[in-house]
């Protein structure tokens, strides 16, 4: 007797819609993303150093990028194109850079961005960045997407899936929502913050003086002994400052405290660096002083090859698929294409094509 899988592979039209869909529609529901979250992320990016280099560092080299409109037969659109115009004035307040900078930024922080598409007779006229931290996905057991809903001071405003363009970076445990980076750096994050604020309260107003313990001579009165522990205290004692006081055989200090060079303090901070900036893609060599030209020139390379590249294809596969469609399916955006080339290996591929080429075939392969 035939299995469940020979059946229905015996069927004549094997495709059908996803079956999956209903399922993970119920499974999610509607909810907002947790605001703690949001909150944590856009908090950890105004606190921490090495996340807000690293995340301007990338939204802002990306939104140098220009972006490339082709038409059915791969030709730029002219610039003055509704939809060239649009994405080089996307709303009143929005420039054309602030526009990517600020869809990679909150990608990078929050695995999230939206786009809301504002116009009229069906043809998107402005665009909108909004707050990852205030839209909601609402599922459709259907269409995987319903709708999204906007929340400001308790009211939400319900936009159409038409409306939104949403970019995400892939999440293994979320079908709706992306990852950010610092779901992965928590404890790096977390533990470098901790070690600059603990440097901080070290060196900070009254607190230069380590812990310790001051012992005195069992000769001592009881009056000059009060007497010390109140002149100690209003000298050195500061805020935080734990002192304690012993009688004994003569005066002494004994520190309680760990020192920085005990701590391995700057180590352990240039290891978290190194980690966070890993995190995020940026080579550590474009930072370190200890780099060679050389050393730094191969960093610049690979934060170009291996993580604004990408990005920036991401970010140009939902345009095309996204936003061009109001105009037309055939046409396709492109970033230009920032990877260095390894000029010896281009030379040695035109040397070799020309034993095959004629001259304007190895113009319009090579040079067009």
């Amino acid at each position: 007797m035939p299995n469940i899988f020979t059946r229905w592979l015996n069927k004549p039209n094997r495709l059908r819609p996803a079956p999956h869909l209903g399922a993970v529609a119920r499974h999610n529901g509607y909810s907002f993303p947790t605001l703690e979250d949001r909150h944590r992320q856009a908090q950890t990016y105004l606190t921490s150093s090495w996340v807000y280099y690293a995340v301007n560092r990338i939204a802002e080299a990306c939104a140098h990028v220009p972006l490339q409109l082709l038409d059915e037969a791969r030709q730029p659109l002219p610039n003055a194109h509704p939809l060239a115009r649009l994405l080089q004035h996307p709303n009143p307040t929005l420039s054309a850079f602030d526009l990517i900078e600020q869809t990679i930024g909150s990608l990078e922080l929050t695995g999230n961005a939206y786009w809301f598409l504002a116009g009229s007779a069906g043809i998107p006229q402005e665009i909108w960045v909004l707050r990852a931290d205030r839209v909601a996905i609402v599922p459709d057991e259907t269409d995987f997407v319903r709708g999204y809903v906007y929340q400001v001071n308790g009211q939400r405003l319900p936009l159409e899936r038409v409306e939104v363009i949403h970019f995400k970076r892939w999440h293994p445990l979320d079908d709706y929502y992306g990852a950010s980076p610092l779901l992965a750096g928590q404890v790096a994050i977390t533990s470098d913050r901790a070690m600059a604020e603990w440097n901080r309260n070290t060196f900070g107003q009254e607190n230069g003086i380590p812990a310790g313990i001051v012992t005195l001579p069992p000769t001592l009165s009881d009056t000059d002994y009060e007497r010390v522990q109140r002149e100690w205290r209003s000298s050195y004692g500061g805020t935080q400052r734990k002192t304690a006081f012993l009688r004994g055989e003569s005066v002494k200090w004994q520190s309680i405290t760990h020192s920085h060079t005990d701590l391995d303090f700057l180590q352990g901070r240039k290891a978290h660096r190194d980690e966070i900036l890993n995190l995020f893609g940026i080579p550590v060599g474009m930072v370190s002083d200890n780099a060679t030209e050389a050393n730094a020139k191969v960093a610049e390379r690979l934060f170009i090859e291996r993580t604004l590249y990408p990005k920036l294809v991401r970010l140009a596969s939902k345009i095309t698929t996204e936003l061009l469609p109001f105009w037309s399916t055939e046409w396709v955006a492109l970033f230009d294409d920032i990877r260095p080339t390894d000029i010896h290996a281009r030379l040695e591929e035109i040397r070799t094509a020309a034993q095959f080429m004629s001259v304007e075939e190895i113009r319009q392969r090579f040079y067009s």
